[in-house]
């Protein structure tokens, strides 16, 4: 539950701004604003909470933050109407590319060990940010680190949920967090009435669903598979690209599955048991919902800690994350010098195009796979790993 709660943590502390940036440049009024916030968070919540419940997996799901980041400029000159109906388009194409199955097929061909150096190459950054804090706030990031190591020696399962209790009470004690000001208040959703343009289909919902797509579903499928899920990509994305569709018209710009915040829950930090991890996705639902019920107002509890908190807590707990997608991407030979190409792409974050590093780290890294093995290899079939499947194979391995 804990897991679930610190994903939600950081996606609220730490890239949620983008979306006030971009209503800012909009010039949406405040109940535009809330709209948006109140959309993509009940929106977030719910697919999340669905999706773990139907596949008994913690599947994250969250807003699509580099397309966030792409709508800081594209809604400095598209009209927010026009805007809303790029959401649609974008959603709806997401519905038709989960329907097909044409996204899970492409994920069964990508190597074990180019999926896992992509996933470290994508973390890095989080993790070197953990320890760069101690040159903004020492203290605060010391404080984290140095509990991090002793909780971890002791009681690796409660280390995160130490540094987070430990970290906030800090903060309060040197009154760094200030919530006085603050006053419950329900979001309202407001509909906007869509308008469909050539130009905002061109220059909004061509980019935001190819950003969305290599920035989010792409990562956010490799950090299941990484951590041993098997949930097929196909009703992950027909339902997200649903929800996105539903909520469009109250502001949401797209809600997906989500990467880095997926692998603080997936991993072993989260349950020793990966049967019982899936309670993470609900934990994680319930807690968008309930900011989504209250708007603006809880958004800016999560914004409230300094940066230094959350980009050292948000490393620290990815840092087994790290270690094991290191691990799988060097562990075979064979396959050792291609993985280590991709986790290197990945790692520079290399922007072309409009798209960002995930893509071209992936990209690189497969032609450096065929490159240096002459082929790339063929997956075999992927199911969704049901809980009666689950008991089944279980059943089988005490038998044998």
């Amino acid at each position: 539950m804990v897991a679930g709660l610190i994903s939600v943590i950081v996606n609220y502390g730490g890239t949620f701004i983008l979306v006030f940036h971009a209503a800012k440049v909009a010039g949406l009024s405040p109940e535009l604003t809330a709209s948006w916030v109140w959309s993509i968070s009940i929106g977030v919540g719910a697919t999340g909470i669905f999706l773990s419940w139907l596949t008994r997996e913690p599947i994250i799901t969250a807003w699509s933050t580099p397309a966030a980041a792409f709508l800081v400029t594209a809604l400095a000159t598209t009209p927010y109407a026009e805007a809303v109906g790029a959401y649609l388009i974008s959603a709806a194409a997401f519905v038709a590319l989960g329907l097909s199955g044409w996204f899970e097929r492409l994920i069964r061909l990508i190597p074990p060990g180019v999926a896992a150096g992509l996933l470290a190459g994508i973390l890095l950054s989080f993790g070197t940010k953990a320890f760069g804090g101690m040159n903004v706030d020492p203290l605060l990031a010391g404080l984290l680190i140095v509990t991090y190591v002793v909780l971890k020696r002791f009681s690796a399962r409660y280390a995160v949920i130490g540094i987070l209790m430990l970290g906030l009470l800090f903060l309060r004690l040197q009154d760094r967090v200030d919530l006085s000001g603050l006053a419950l208040k329900l979001a309202a959703p407001v509909f906007t009435m869509p308008v469909f343009s050539l130009n905002a289909l061109l220059s909004v919902a061509l980019p935001l669903f190819l950003i969305t797509l290599t920035g989010q579903y792409m990562p956010g499928m490799l950090v299941l598979r990484n951590d041993g899920f098997k949930t097929s990509a196909s009703p992950i994305v027909t339902l997200t690209g649903l929800g996105s569709l539903l909520m469009a018209p109250f502001g949401s710009h797209a809600f997906n599955l989500a990467a880095i915040t997926a692998a603080i829950a997936t991993g072993r930090e989260a349950h020793e048991d990966p049967s019982k991890r899936w309670i993470a996705g609900i934990a994680a639902g319930v807690s968008y919902i309930l900011v989504g019920v209250f708007g603006v107002t809880l958004t800016a509890v999560f914004m409230a800690p300094p940066a230094t908190f959350i980009t050292t807590l948000a490393g620290l707990a990815l840092l087994g994350t790290i270690g094991g997608s290191l691990a799988t991407a060097l562990a075979d030979m064979k396959t050792r010098e291609a993985s280590l190409i991709t986790f290197l792409a990945a790692a520079a974050n290399i922007t072309l195009l409009g798209i960002g590093g995930a893509f071209w780290g992936l990209v690189i890294g497969l032609v450096a796979h065929a490159a240096l093995n002459g082929q790339l290899p063929r997956r075999g079939r992927q199911v969704i790993a049901t809980p009666i499947a689950k008991t089944a194979i279980k059943g089988e391995r005490a038998n044998a």
